[in-house]
């Protein structure tokens, strides 16, 4: 299958790279990042290392929407979900989107299947979780972290039920590309297991400023992480949703995850560092909003979003 990428940033470099270097598939590359776009047509493509370690130019076709003109089979989208919206409008006016094409997303919080099906029919839409980290450090500079191998995926239908044909073939040439898919036919658990986990890892590494190594340098993490999970599970199984894992699980992934990727910053934190607002809202306030809609006060992420923001306010002073 061919696929066509929005979103050339961290995580779109990321599955757009792998696909194309290592299930050899047809990719396409969509963006709306002048200086991005201008700086992989000025070097010959994306600069990419793993680690820090072995940087190298991986030639990429890359696109401005109103000039491109291809036909992927699957959109992979993967924007920020402040920005989604209004790349959707400006995508569908270029015409990119075709009544036969399949998109799929794992993007961080919640919010953006639903953006989603205002493009594409529900049966055609593919959702994901990536527990993957990427750095962009600059327009078509980007960084993977973790070994070779470790990167770890789920994969869902928005319309539930088995593995469709497309699906199917979609995870072959995921699996051919090293990101080493599972299926689940419950996307909404799927996803909101990787939203409870961000909002303890991503915004507490980000109001402390912290890798993810330092940050479980702290003796108090899993209790930290207990009182977000509690509430955050709490508030799920109000609203009937089920998560992958159990609360003890998911606080043990929080000390594996970070000790795996020890010098990740998290890419809430990657936004706040360079100025840009964070998906807090997406994340520990989605969890919020979830639970105050099942007469469930999450107090503790309430707290949290509102100090995200405050941070963001402070910069001014700083």
């Amino acid at each position: 299958m061919k696929y066509g990428i929005i979103g050339a940033g961290a995580m779109g470099y990321r599955y757009g790279v792998m696909l194309q270097e290592n299930a050899k598939v047809s990719v396409d590359f969509i963006d709306t990042w002048e200086p991005n776009v201008e700086k992989v047509r000025q070097q010959g493509g994306v600069s990419v290392a793993r680690d820090h370690q072995n940087r190298r130019i991986i030639p990429i076709n890359i696109f401005y929407p109103e000039e491109y003109q291809g036909h992927p089979d699957v959109w992979i989208v993967f924007k920020k979900q402040m920005q989604l919206e209004e790349e959707l409008k400006r995508d569908a006016k270029a015409g990119l989107f075709q009544a036969d094409q399949y998109v799929f997303s794992a993007m961080n919080g919640m919010g953006h299947f639903e953006k989603l099906a205002q493009y594409f029919s529900a049966e055609k839409i593919l959702c994901g979780t990536a527990m993957i980290a990427t750095r962009l450090d600059g327009p078509a500079d980007v960084d993977f972290m973790g070994a070779k191998g470790a990167e770890e995926m789920h994969l869902a239908q928005y319309a539930g039920g088995e593995p469709a044909s497309v699906t199917k073939q979609f995870m072959i040439d995921l699996k051919q590309a090293s990101l080493n898919p599972v299926f689940t036919e419950d996307y909404l658990g799927m996803c909101m297991s990787k939203v409870v986990f961000n909002a303890v890892v991503n915004t507490l590494c980000t109001m402390f400023e912290v890798q993810m190594g330092q940050f479980i340098e702290y003796e108090g993490v899993p209790e930290m992480a207990a009182q977000l999970l509690n509430e955050a599970y709490d508030a799920c199984e109000r609203a009937g949703i089920h998560l992958l894992q159990t609360r003890q699980e998911m606080i043990d992934s929080v000390t594996i995850e970070s000790h795996a990727l020890k010098y990740h910053y998290p890419s809430m934190y990657q936004d706040f560092s360079k100025g840009r607002p964070t998906e807090v809202d997406y994340i520990n306030g989605y969890i919020a909003k979830l639970g105050r809609q099942h007469d469930y006060i999450c107090r503790t992420h309430e707290f949290v979003t509102h100090e995200v923001h405050l941070a963001e306010k402070m910069r001014q002073f700083h």
